[in-house]
């Protein structure tokens, strides 16, 4: 199997990643992945892309992710996998597509308006 490289992103996370055939292994900058992402929520979310298609110990991943949260991260990582897994094998694109990992979630944050304290919150209001 040939090695591919793919990107994700999710709010204002990049994830890059480098997958190749291997033992399961999965590097997130330079940390295994249990230890950058350390609660099971965030390890489900990483691993979610590789499950569904059955080969969690086919592959050796390598992540860089920069920018935003852990949680946008760890999402922009799972993209990532999902379209890499695609490019290796086109036959994985139905079961991935079906359970949603192959679109970008687009929500981003909304900006603050003027004369606003926040996106949409306004200042109190005194009726006298």
């Amino acid at each position: 199997m040939s090695t591919t490289n793919t990107s994700g992103r999710r709010k204002t996370a990049v994830a890059r990643i480098f997958l190749g055939a291997g033992s399961g292994n999965i590097t997130v900058n330079g940390k295994d992945y249990k230890e950058y992402f350390p609660t099971l929520p965030l390890q489900y979310i990483v691993t979610q892309s590789l499950s569904v298609v059955e080969s969690l110990s086919n592959f050796d991943v390598r992540v860089n992710v920069q920018g935003g949260g852990i949680k946008g991260q760890a999402e922009a990582v799972r993209l990532a996998i999902a379209k890499a897994l695609v490019e290796l094998n086109p036959e994985n694109k139905p079961a991935l597509r079906a359970k949603g990992l192959l679109t970008r979630d687009d929500r981003m944050v909304e900006r603050k308006k003027p004369g606003r304290r926040k996106a949409r919150r306004r200042f109190q209001f005194s009726k006298r």
